[in-house]
């Protein structure tokens, strides 16, 4: 469907220019545990690890020994840690696209919405090490998020003659509550995804409503919240 296309492009060209801001020299890992991308290569186990990062060095601790794996700026380029874990979010849903029905073509509408995601996630940090001079090196440290999951929230859509067959003859915002699927990107900055879901009028006028329980696409936009 081409009003599909149009959102994805939409979302890739945002994930492109946030993948330019990422976290840079001087940034530090919070203390938690992860999981090591091709352990084999940085002679690490697999498995869950904690990791502390302090003065420009990586603490790993061993499950098999008390003393943590000490890796320093060049022996940290291109490791891979990531993380999965429980992910809630607060969005906004500042359009969405309606296929058409009943006669009517497809619309593209931007009332408010606003929704409570909750779903999983996975985090990347990959760190790669630059010289910078002879015998010194420094580090960057760059990130990034996916998740997907489960939707719901409230808004409002117009409601009037065309969009319930001619049952009314005037024309008001209804208040719906939406629920739906999603896929969200991490830039750091900021959060963003492709939904899609469905919409119930909470009035009335629900039942001469085209767009009753009828699916929709659209992008979300918000921040994380833990």
């Amino acid at each position: 469907m081409r009003w599909i296309s149009v959102v994805a492009l939409i979302v890739f060209g945002l994930s492109l220019s946030a993948c330019k801001v990422m976290r840079g020299e001087g940034e530090t890992l919070r203390s938690d545990y992860y999981r090591v991308r091709r352990p084999q290569a940085h002679q690490l186990p697999k498995g869950r690890l904690f990791v502390e990062d302090e003065d420009d060095t990586l603490r790993i601790y061993l499950p098999t020994t008390s003393q943590p794996r000490l890796l320093d700026n060049r022996q940290i380029h291109n490791l891979t840690l990531y993380r999965r874990h429980f992910d809630v979010d607060v969005f906004t849903i500042p359009f969405k696209i309606r296929p058409a029905i009943a006669g009517v073509p497809p619309q593209l509408n931007s009332n408010f919405n606003a929704a409570l995601y909750l779903g999983r996630r996975i985090d990347f940090y990959r760190f790669q090490s630059q010289t910078i001079a002879p015998h010194r090196q420094t580090r960057l440290l760059r990130s990034q998020g996916f998740g997907y999951g489960f939707f719901a929230g409230i808004g409002s859509s117009t409601i009037n003659e065309l969009v319930t067959r001619g049952a009314i003859g005037f024309e008001y915002e209804g208040v719906i509550v939406d629920a739906g699927l999603a896929v969200i990107y991490d830039a750091r900055l900021f959060n963003v995804g492709i939904a899609t879901g469905m919409d119930h009028l909470v009035d009335s006028n629900r039942r001469q409503w085209i767009y009753q329980w009828r699916p929709w696409f659209g992008v979300l936009f918000g921040l994380n919240l833990n």
